[in-house]
């Protein structure tokens, strides 16, 4: 198994929930043991009715928390002690029931009230009936959980408890813990500056009004968020948007095309990753009038544009190029084709391609790429930006790696 010494005394909490799956829970903190973890066990009521507490205190070397109201523990605050305790919490197998409590916010059990209490990253391993895990209800559930950073887990596919088949059963326990480490890979790109544009760029007619477009920004917030996940110090050059600055990250607010280029050259030297995520308006009005611009009934208007400067281009010629520069593509039709001529034309390392429409694209929740590199191709599944951001970004640094230690040989 890859990168399982992340979890070398890392502390964990693995909560329980009331399905049959509960069984697999046992080799799941078993196996974490074995890899160096730390693990404390929560329970619901419902998961006890599968699984005894005793098995899972046994296995985890501490007393199994299952209740919210217990005197001896909350004198201590002790759902308060387990959430700043956790490193990381997982919930496996976490049923329909524990999803809709989730996203509901509630706090009147343990498990919830923990959730709710701690700010580490919570993962859940989902485990249910298949037409469960299909229920709209049930979906709607995981897009909110997922945008709210919570990482989803599986589920497989395959013969079910109920005598179905579908998809809903719980991940093998070793799949849980390959997923949990790779999740867990701490400091890929510490020491690594990335620098990430994002959103539209406002190029000016007249006092009121503009050349735009329909970014929302949310991609190139989200990669913001990815890298610095991953330990980089990250550097966001972002145009007109409403959207909040991740934690740790360094903005920089722009409104036009010139300007986010001058932002960008001016932090080229240190940079490692350039990702160029904005959609910069590729016209300008020639002139700009000082004036508001009268409407006239019967005349039309007339404005002359001329190009605007091309920020990557000028990032992959500049002898401060860094070592890794990604370029996006935003196509209504030729996708591909469109994509793969913008890597060779701009001279990119890498480049992510996706459709823009009614549906997908600029101003919604969820995306999908198809990543081109030099020498491979990857498609990224419709999902909502936060994950689609950190499966782009582990795709980066594989390449960023990859490039550089041919480089270095």
């Amino acid at each position: 198994m890859s990168n399982v010494s992340s979890l070398k005394n890392k502390q964990i909490v693995v909560a329980v929930t009331g399905s049959i799956a509960a069984y697999k829970a046992a080799d799941l903190i078993r196996r974490l043991k074995e890899f160096g973890a730390e693990v404390r066990v929560v329970m619901t009521h419902g998961a006890a009715e599968f699984i005894t507490p005793l098995t899972l205190q046994t296995l985890s070397g501490h007393p199994v928390a299952m209740t919210l109201l217990d005197a001896d523990e909350e004198s201590a605050m002790g759902h308060i002690a387990l959430a700043r305790w956790a490193d990381w919490i997982v919930i496996a197998p976490a049923t329909a029931d524990c999803l809709s409590r989730l996203v509901a916010g509630r706090a009147d059990d343990l498990l919830s009230a923990v959730c709710l209490a701690t700010e580490a990253p919570i993962a859940v391993a989902p485990a249910m009936n298949n037409k469960m895990w299909s229920n709209t209800a049930t979906q709607s559930n995981l897009s909110l959980l997922r945008h709210r950073g919570i990482h989803v887990i599986g589920p497989a596919s395959g013969d079910q408890a109920c005598g179905e088949q579908g998809e809903g059963r719980l991940l093998e326990p070793l799949a849980i813990i390959e997923e949990l480490s790779r999740l867990m890979v701490p400091g890929q790109l510490i020491d690594k500056h990335v620098m990430i544009t994002a959103g539209p760029t406002y190029e000016p007619i007249d006092p009121v009004r503009f050349i735009g477009n329909r970014s929302s920004g949310k991609m190139g917030f989200a990669l913001a968020q990815a890298a610095r996940e991953s330990g980089a110090n990250v550097t966001l050059i972002s145009g007109p948007v409403s959207l909040t600055t991740p934690t740790g990250v360094k903005r920089i607010d722009v409104e036009t095309t010139e300007q986010m280029a001058n932002a960008v050259d001016a932090s080229l030297e240190s940079c490692d990753i350039f990702i160029s995520c904005a959609a910069v308006a590729d016209y300008r009005p020639k002139l700009f009038e000082q004036e508001k611009i009268k409407k006239t009934e019967k005349q039309p208007l007339q404005i002359e544009l001329q190009p605007t400067k091309d920020i990557v281009s000028a990032v992959t010629t500049s002898h401060n190029r860094p070592s890794f520069v990604v370029g996006f593509a935003a196509e209504t039709q030729n996708l591909v084709e469109y994509a793969q001529s913008k890597l060779e034309r701009k001279k990119l390392d890498m480049i992510a391609a996706n459709w823009v429409g009614q549906k997908q694209g600029f101003a919604v929740d969820d995306n999908a790429l198809h990543v081109i590199w030099n020498d491979g191709e990857q498609t990224l599944p419709l999902m909502p930006k936060t994950q689609l951001a950190r499966e782009l970004m582990t795709l980066i640094i594989k390449r960023f790696y990859a490039k550089n230690s041919i480089k270095n040989s």
